[in-house]
């Protein structure tokens, strides 16, 4: 470091300490910093200690306040009561003396205290500042409460315990906190999610709320934070009852129906008049539930629950099945479900609600859960009706004849078409098995146990209903075989797009002459297909099906796995179905068999290949089926090869092409549509020819 950076940084230090000497404060300057500093901390003191006061509120339980403790005290006590008056919460414990003192305890943190010295002479209490302040948050909150519930302050709080109802379908606790159904257990039916075997439960406390928001002059009430005294009036019936100041009630009373799953629930009242203003025309009810699986396969279980309602007048309709979905409906409605794959719960208020918004979320990340599903309703309301509202809720199985016997069953204006809860195809699907496939099938469960017979005793009814079609499309193909070599013929003698129409009016007319037709083989086909898309909507809706075993398969409602692959291939899975399996195989055969028939199929090797394709993309699709459908289908191709390998046996082909060359010899009238056919042939034909004439020129 040379001579000038010494001198530098010398003259650098000389600066900063001279600026710094130049710069310091003064004494005076000192002693006020000082004592700015001690008034600011002596304020933060006070405040502090203003905060502990307003804190403890030692002096803050004014006469107003205990005024309205008293109130509160007085309201919760029925007037004809000859007990001393009371009112309690879980930390609270209130009473009047006999001159009008305030006594009782407040459980603040783990300390119970006296709440009458805590209210009159709050330093003879000896508890820490804590233990003061929750007493009187605890004290303050049930003023609040009071003054906001008015008089149903009184029910704020109580024991929640529960009182059963049940036949020998269904079982229903019902809770004295909200007075509503807070389970509902089926006997019939378990449930196949879990280890542990358990029954169905449409309600649970954890998943499931219900309640009534009333309106007041100046306040919302829901009843489902209030605490309902229960009252048994028989063996089937019980009044959740809330008895309100000033002789008022309001109850919930429950009617469970001998055998069967419908419980009516009845709005009863009595003096509401002098809480609901009469002005008030309309009551609120709220649903929500947490819908659980019950099923091994979940992705149809998740494919078919979902919201329905029913419009007055109009046929039932559904949210999104497999998305988020809000409606807002805004028409009267006769009833709203919550509906799972294989059972329902259903609310059908007996004067309809006026509207509704209705909304539901799947749950897909949830092992356990499907969807949740809220429901919020208005319908008609007078305070000084006895009873404002009836519902029947129905809580049970989709079964198509119980389903539709509750039109019998129900008060109800017009047919509630609650069977449509069950997915059945479209109409024309559902017309076949509402008439003709789930009567037979009904009829044989009614004396056969054995669901893998009675579906081969369906398979083999439906076949012989078919049989006509299928003896009508076999010899078409028969006669188009028998006509394949002239056809051929005509085919090497007109050949190129040239003879295009000449080929295909000699074509024709072989057709006519022999009396074959390619279309009439594609009729009966054509009739038989409504009937597989309607048993591809009936087996995985059937719930007689659920949970019974046939073969290897241990449920036929559910897919027969008969291994679990270490991996998942894509559009497969990773489990194997056997009834799949078979199916597949016997559809091949099928293909096969049916190729043979085809005159074309040597000589068109694509579409040969695509149909060898169908059946390895059936395998795809159906593996995740209810094994009933695949073991229907396997069982509807085995009939078809048999009675296939039967017609060729007893339909001689010989005498068949020899009726067919008489008939050619025949002098044949023209149809009008074979007449009309050939004008159309020869008019393009004279066009075609007109064209070449122009393109030579």
């Amino acid at each position: 470091m040379d001579k000038n950076t010494l001198i530098g940084f010398a003259m650098m230090a000389l600066v900063i300490f001279g600026f710094m000497w130049f710069n310091k404060p003064s004494e005076e300057e000192i002693q006020a910093q000082r004592a700015k500093q001690e008034q600011a901390e002596a304020q933060a003191r006070l405040e502090a200690e203003e905060a502990e006061r307003q804190a403890l509120r030692l002096d803050t339980i004014t006469p107003a306040e205990q005024a309205s403790i008293r109130a509160l005290i007085n309201q919760s006590t029925s007037a004809d009561s000859t007990a001393a008056k009371k009112f309690s919460t879980p930390s609270l414990s209130l009473t009047l003396g006999v001159e009008g003192q305030i006594e009782g305890t407040v459980r603040a943190l783990d300390t119970t205290l006296n709440a009458g010295q805590l209210i009159a002479n709050p330093s003879a209490v000896q508890a820490t500042s804590a233990e003061k302040r929750a007493a009187y948050a605890a004290i303050r909150e049930a003023i609040t409460d009071a003054a906001r519930y008015q008089s149903f302050a009184g029910v704020l709080y109580g024991d929640s315990t529960s009182i059963v109802l049940e036949n020998k379908l269904v079982k229903l606790e019902l809770s004295t906190k909200g007075g509503v159904i807070a389970q509902a257990t089926l006997k019939d039916y378990d449930t196949y999610v879990g280890g542990d075997t358990a029954l169905v439960k449409m309600f649970t406390p954890a998943t499931d709320s219900y309640s009534f928001i009333l309106t007041s002059a100046s306040q919302r009430f829901d009843t489902g934070r209030f605490y309902f005294t229960p009252v048994q009036e028989n063996d089937s019936t019980i009044l959740m009852r809330l008895d309100l100041e000033q002789g008022a009630m309001w109850g919930l009373r429950y009617t469970l129906h001998p055998d069967s799953y419908i419980v009516t629930m009845e709005l009863v009242q009595s003096g509401m008049q002098r809480i609901i203003p009469s002005s008030v025309a309309s009551i609120d009810f709220h649903w929500y539930q947490k819908m659980a699986r019950n099923e091994k396969g979940r992705t149809f279980e998740e494919r078919n629950s979902s919201i329905f309602y029913k419009f007055m007048g109009e046929g039932p309709d559904h949210l999104s099945e497999n998305s988020n979905d809000r409606e807002s409906l805004n028409q009267k409605l006769q009833w709203v479900a919550f509906k799972n794959q294989f059972f329902s719960s259903v609310v059908i208020p007996r004067g309809g609600f006026n509207t509704a918004d209705v909304e539901s979320a799947p749950l897909n990340d949830d092992p356990t859960f499907l969807k949740t599903m809220e429901c919020t309703a208005s319908m008609d309301y007078s305070s000084t009706s006895a009873t404002p509202c009836t519902f029947d809720i129905f809580l049970g199985p989709n079964l198509y004849p119980l389903l539709s016997s509750l039109d019998d069953t129900l008060d109800a204006k017009e047919d509630l078409q609650l069977t449509h809860l069950i997915p059945l195809g479209w109409t024309l699907f559902r017309w076949i098995n509402t008439i003709i496939v789930i009567p037979v099938f009904t009829f044989l469960g009614s004396f056969i146990t054995d669901y893998g017979i009675i579906i081969l005793l369906l398979t083999i009814f439906i076949k012989i209903i078919l049989f006509p079609f299928t003896y009508k499309s076999y010899m078409s193909q028969a006669r188009m075989r028998l006509l394949a070599p002239e056809i051929k013929e005509i085919n090497d003698k007109y050949p190129g797009q040239e003879n295009a129409m000449k080929r295909q009016q000699m074509t024709m007319a072989l057709y006519s002459k022999a009396g074959a037709s390619p279309f009439s083989g594609c009729l009966p086909m054509l009739l038989q297909f409504p009937v597989l898309i309607a048993m591809f909507s009936f087996f995985p809706s059937c719930i007689e099906l659920r949970g019974q075993g046939f073969l290897w398969a241990h449920d036929l409602s559910a897919p027969d796995v008969i291994c679990t692959l270490p991996f998942t291939i894509p559009f497969y899975g990773n489990h194997v179905s056997l009834f799949c399996l078979l199916m597949t195989v016997t559809n091949i055969i099928y293909t096969q068999i049916n190729m043979q028939n085809q005159p074309s199929s040597s000589s068109m090797p694509g579409m040969k290949w695509m149909m060898y394709l169908m059946p390895i993309m059936f395998l795809f699709f159906f593996n995740d089926y209810a094994s009933g459908l695949s073991y229907y289908y396997f069982l509807s191709l085995l009939i078809t090869i048999v009675q296939t390998y039967i017609f060729r046996r007893c339909v001689n082909e010989e005498k068949m092409r020899a009726k067919m060359k008489a008939n050619a010899a025949k002098p044949k009238k023209k149809s009008g549509f074979m007449a009309r056919m050939e004008e159309m042939q020869r008019k393009q034909q004279a066009m075609l020819r007109e064209q070449q004439k122009q393109r030579r020129r």
